[in-house]
């Protein structure tokens, strides 16, 4: 009898989920892949060992940096960080963060990428845009992100 195994914990993934507001009304909407950093499985490991003080995912970083994400990216450039509104379960094997950045925080940034940052500043997850978003007073933007194991 030849046995076939199954991965039974694949690679994380995510999803992040962005809308952009100006004045308000939304003006974009984005949903796409992004890509999970070395980082984020250091800290999974040492969070599996009750080593990982620090590691939980908990602040969200707005950045300007356009090259595209590589697995050993771990900083966010010219990064304005702020807690993580709050967090919820989807799905047994998912945890979505919820996020805002308002209309008086990081103007005059070119925001064009996103990092999911843990306690202790480990770059967990990073995104990047297109095009960068110039932040103004009118412009906030809000959404998720959701990481699934």
């Amino acid at each position: 009898m030849n046995l076939q195994f199954r991965e039974a914990m694949p690679t994380m993934r995510g999803c992040f989920k962005l809308r952009v507001y100006r004045n308000g009304q939304v003006i974009q909407t984005i949903e796409d892949h992004n890509l999970i950093v070395n980082g984020a499985q250091h800290a999974a490991a040492l969070l599996s060992a009750g080593d990982g003080a620090g590691k939980y995912i908990a602040k969200i970083a707005f950045g300007i940096n356009g090259n595209i994400p590589t697995p050993g990216d771990t900083a966010i450039t010219g990064a304005f960080i702020k807690p993580l509104q709050g967090h919820s379960y989807p799905a047994d094997e998912q945890v979505e963060f919820k996020w805002k950045l308002m209309g008086n925080e990081a103007n005059g940034m070119k925001i064009i990428e996103f990092g999911l940052l843990c306690e202790d500043g480990t770059l967990w997850a990073r995104k990047i845009r297109e095009e960068a978003i110039p932040k103004e007073p009118d412009i906030s933007l809000e959404g998720e992100w959701i990481i699934i194991h």
